[in-house]
């Protein structure tokens, strides 16, 4: 059911108005008996349940995945050796 309200009115029963969209109605708010708003409830999105595995046998992580980079890789990220956030020599010994 579409209830109509001035704006003044509206203003006066903001709470309640409020509290009927929330209940499902929808309300149109008229200035000078011209509809210009509308207030109505928001509509909930139903949510997904997620399930797991849903990439399974798809990705796989190599067992090296985390190891140090080799040293030409390395220096392409930087542009002079001051740049580098460790020292390579240091931790080649």
């Amino acid at each position: 059911m579409t209830i109509q309200y001035n704006i003044y009115d509206a203003k006066t029963k903001f709470s309640e108005l409020v509290q009927k969209a929330a209940d499902g109605e929808e309300i149109i708010i008229c200035k000078a008996g011209k509809p210009v708003a509308r207030l109505m409830p928001l509509a909930e999105k139903p949510k997904k349940r997620r399930e797991g595995g849903f990439w399974k046998g798809q990705v796989w992580i190599a067992d090296d995945f985390d190891a140090p980079l080799p040293p030409d890789v390395l220096e392409s990220f930087y542009s002079s050796p001051s740049d580098y956030l460790f020292d390579l020599d240091k931790n080649k010994r």
